[in-house]
């Protein structure tokens, strides 16, 4: 790892909404801030708040030892970086760019091979409110690499280091998106239940609130379950299957497209059929994971 220890200046590089959330965050903490961006207009935005403005991608690496990406995903770490990579040498990239782990592994493979140091990262926000007091960044890579650049990160959002496999970062935020675009979708389909039935979706959202309040009740059960192999029982899966049901008729009555939920009755109805073939009860998890143990 280099010598050198973070100073107070950063490159970020990718100015979407989250690149930009970042450099404001950087720039309030009295970061100094160089900025790239392949539309040029958005780094234009950020220069007028303070930030330096790098012509090239290759003045953006130069002009600090750390630079932060904030892109698409890792394909477009390739396209900006690509015809750049004899000039990472000696540098540190801190990825926050969301992907697979597999491609992320990648990704860091590339950049310790062109020289440099790198880390993985990916933002818990909401939206791309990175001061939201539920925010936070998973980072996984070296540790070294991370406790000496943890000091330059912390303006974008409470740290999390979860370990040196490149991808770690990548799995859990993969698996909290796994669970919020689902829980997104449904309140949708519920919102639609409640306004095509001739009622006040601002009315519903106090119930929808106090009922997630059980949500870490039902996540401790199915973790707990989960190692153990799954766990469920024959009148579970046949309650949750006619629930389902349920929820399908009452969209379909006032005109709602219950697809989410026809989704979730093909996993219940897997499970009961695989339990009927078997000598014992098959629970989702068992199917979802890719097999009975």
């Amino acid at each position: 790892m280099s010598e050198l220890s973070s100073t107070r200046s950063v490159s970020v590089i990718g100015l979407g909404p989250m690149g930009q959330a970042m450099v404001r965050a950087f720039l309030a903490a009295g970061v100094e801030v160089t900025v790239y961006n392949r539309t040029a207009a958005k780094a234009d935005a950020m220069v007028e708040l303070g930030a330096r403005k790098a012509a090239t991608a290759a003045d953006a690496l130069a002009a600090n030892e750390v630079t932060v990406l904030s892109l698409t995903h890792y394909d477009a770490m390739y396209a900006v970086l690509g015809e750049v990579g004899d000039r990472l040498s000696g540098k540190v990239m801190v990825n926050l760019s969301s992907d697979s782990p597999a491609r992320t592994r990648r990704g860091a493979e590339w950049a310790r091979a062109n020289g440099a140091e790198f880390l993985s990262g990916c933002v818990m926000s909401a939206g791309d409110n990175i001061a939201h007091p539920a925010s936070y960044i998973f980072y996984s890579g070296p540790r070294a690499v991370f406790d000496a650049h943890a000091e330059l990160l912390r303006p974008l959002s409470p740290q999390e280091y979860l370990g040196t496999d490149d991808g770690v970062a990548q799995v859990f935020y993969q698996a909290l998106l796994t669970v919020f675009h689902p829980w997104l979708l449904a309140f949708e389909q519920a919102a639609a239940l409640i306004e095509r039935s001739g009622h006040d979706v601002a009315r519903f959202v106090p119930f929808a609130t106090r009922s997630a309040e059980a949500f870490p009740f039902f996540m401790e059960h199915a973790a707990a379950a989960a190692q153990r192999g799954g766990e469920a029982t024959a009148a579970h899966l046949q309650m949750m299957d006619a629930s389902t049901h349920h929820i399908i008729e009452a969209s379909e009555e006032v005109g709602v497209d219950p697809a989410l939920s026809r989704a979730a009755a093909a996993i219940w109805q897997r499970a009961i059929a695989a339990t009927e073939a078997a000598d014992h009860v098959v629970s989702p998890y068992e199917l979802l994971r890719g097999g009975q143990r």
